[in-house]
């Protein structure tokens, strides 16, 4: 028999046909992303509708665009300002009933005596004298625990110029309603 056959019509097939069978034609190359791309679709419309349901049950859902007005804002009453409104400071006052600590937060010797003199001299009752934990300290401030203080506070920070004032429980626990920590700003008048 002979091992090789002479060509004819059907051995000429054109390569775009589609062959059925089992001559199927080679897959079409992308053909396995499209399911992923379906599956990422359906994942970001899932996870879109589960915000926007939850959003819906905690009522926080606010589709309102920047710029444009809301019937809340145009029935506020127009005699309220936007701006907020101030707290009034304290009047800085000498009250003789509050006593003070006063530290000396420098390692200078004989300021918190020298602060302590001019406190007393303004009016104020000293309950102690001594040494703060830092000698680093830059500026000097009055601490005071009970916001009804402040007025108080901010009397004894008129008497040294340039100290701040601040509420803080740091020195709660001292015998005395404020207390000094004098700083290296601290300059003693002559």
């Amino acid at each position: 028999m002979p091992s090789s056959y002479a060509k004819d019509r059907f051995d000429h097939l054109p390569h775009s046909l589609e062959r059925v069978g089992a001559h199927r034609a080679p897959g079409k190359k992308g053909r396995g992303w499209v399911a992923f791309w379906w599956a990422l679709g359906a994942t970001i419309v899932l996870v879109g509708a589960g915000v926007v349901g939850l959003a819906v049950l905690n009522n926080s859902l606010n589709l309102e665009l920047p710029g444009t007005s809301t019937t809340a804002a145009s029935t506020a009453d127009p005699s309220a300002s936007d701006t907020p409104t101030e707290v009034p400071t304290p009047v800085a006052t000498v009250d003789p009933d509050s006593t003070v600590t006063v530290l000396n937060g420098t390692a200078g010797e004989g300021i918190a005596r020298s602060v302590g003199e001019v406190l007393e001299a303004d009016g104020w009752t000293i309950e102690e004298l001594d040494n703060a934990s830092s000698e680093d300290v830059q500026t000097t401030t009055v601490y005071y625990a009970d916001a009804a203080l402040e007025g108080a506070a901010r009397g004894v920070a008129e008497s040294l110029p340039g100290a701040e004032v601040l509420l803080s429980s740091d020195f709660a626990d001292t015998a005395a309603a404020l207390t000094v920590v004098v700083g290296s700003d601290y300059e003693p008048a002559e």
